[in-house]
């Protein structure tokens, strides 16, 4: 396997991390959220309040900023667009250095 292979093979993997830990998280929401739920309203705990709602909107904030982390950002901001970007900046700095070139070589020849 060259290089260019194990690189994609690795960025793949690594891809594949972070959906399955996404996943994990939302099972782990629905389980937490039914555990608070249930530790509040049957059991009792912490009552007369509803606490269970804050927590459970408090985590499923973190949970969408993961979401969009993992399936928004990650997807369009990866290693193809920071190459994409890098090369893109390559070249203006090329063409300003070209551009340079040229008007010292007319101001010489003036």
């Amino acid at each position: 396997m060259n290089k260019e292979q194990h690189e994609l093979y690795e960025n793949a993997r690594r891809r594949l991390r972070q959906k399955k830990v996404v996943y994990y998280h939302f099972i782990l929401f629905l389980l937490g959220s039914l555990f608070l739920f249930l530790a509040n309203i049957v059991l009792g705990y912490g009552q007369p309040n509803h606490w269970y709602i804050w927590v459970s909107t408090t985590w499923l904030f973190l949970f969408i900023l993961h979401f969009v982390k993992v399936f928004i950002t990650d997807r369009f901001m990866n290693k193809d667009w920071e190459r994409e970007q890098i090369d893109r900046l390559i070249q203006l700095q090329k063409n300003k250095i070209n551009d340079l070139s040229e008007k010292i070589s007319r101001d010489s020849n003036s």
